[in-house]
């Protein structure tokens, strides 16, 4: 479909917007320096809480600048200013960090939380593009994204400031994230219902056990097999297949029975399940990733897998139904 000569002009508006957003975020890589360094000592010092403040557009930055602290490791709330001086500065306490943000430093609101804060003992950490603004003197250490040129054909909006804004939060939340050591398993633990918190739970919290574990034992009949597959709640369509000392000596499942129907073989289902089990299957420890157990279904095109102790013992077992339970 051709553009006509107003689309054309709109998409060229667009990559410009673009563009300058763009060069004043890689333009902040050269404003890094001790100042950075300091705060994200600060962050890292903080034994409460990295509370963000701005009102507006920065106030709008300051909400996702916390979500994404507190995600990845650093507890934080944002506050609103005015809220603050009506009663929500009790959120504060000395040992928390005040993360304040205002393009040009001269937000009223912003500013007037400044005196109050301190008075509770609250460092003050401002990101502001005014490096000599009455918020960067009232602060103990300042995160100059400089003067920038708005993307508003007005040059008024928030546009590219806000940008740099995200950015440097970014950039502290990460750096921070690595000093801390923050992995994926960490991670999980504040996503759980994220596709990799579900990834990264354990098998423990997934597999069937207790009442739901179908036991055989080794020497039952096939019919007795078949019948603790059928009759064990949920109907695992497996059974684990036990020694005199309950370690795991085999599987049986619903899949090697209709395999069996299949070749036409004549079965004798008061035969010992021993001569029809699958006696090397593959097993997984209950402290495993259900990641791991997946890996392992889909690699050995299997339904069920079992779990075992370090005794060899099952303690579990983990359907592929299970995984789809939980929407992996």
């Amino acid at each position: 479909m051709a553009i006509d000569p107003r689309g054309k002009l709109r998409l060229s508006r667009a990559a410009e917007v673009i563009r300058l957003e763009a060069r004043t975020i890689a333009g902040l890589e050269g404003r890094l320096g001790e100042s950075f360094l300091r705060a994200v000592d600060m962050i890292l010092g903080c034994e409460g809480l990295v509370v963000v403040a701005g009102v507006g557009k920065a106030g709008l930055v300051g909400q996702k600048i916390s979500a994404t602290l507190a995600s990845t490791g650093t507890p934080s709330l944002y506050i609103h200013p005015t809220e603050a001086l009506h009663g929500d500065l009790g959120r504060i306490r000395a040992r928390d960090l005040l993360l304040a943000i205002s393009n040009s430093g001269e937000s009223a609101e912003t500013i007037a939380l400044i005196g109050p804060a301190r008075k509770l003992g609250t460092r003050v950490l401002a990101v502001t593009g005014a490096g000599e603004s009455t918020l960067a003197r009232l602060s103990d250490c300042v995160l100059d994204i400089g003067a920038v040129e708005e993307a508003c054909p007005m040059k008024l909006a928030p546009t590219a400031s806000t940008s740099a804004m995200l950015a440097i939060g970014d950039a502290l939340a990460m750096v921070v994230l690595q000093e801390r050591s923050f992995g994926r398993e960490d991670y999980a633990l504040y996503h759980p219902a994220g596709a990799l918190g579900r990834k990264l739970m354990r098998v423990s919290e997934v597999m069937r056990k207790g009442e739901q574990l179908p036991i055989a034992k080794s020497g039952a009949s096939l019919r007795d097999t078949v019948q603790v597959m059928n009759r064990t709640p949920g109907r695992p369509g497996a059974a684990l297949v036990v020694d005199e000392r309950g370690r795991l000596a085999g599987i049986f499942t619903h899949g090697d029975l209709a395999r069996l129907l299949e070749d036409g073989r004549a079965l004798d289902m008061r035969a010992p399940i021993d001569e029809y089990m699958g006696k090397n299957p593959k097993t997984i420890a209950e402290d495993r990733l259900v990641e791991e157990a997946q890996r392992l279904l889909a690699e050995h095109r299997i339904d069920q897998i079992p779990v075992i102790d370090a005794e060899r013992r099952p303690v579990g077992l983990l359907d592929v139904q299970d995984l789809l339970d939980v929407r992996l």
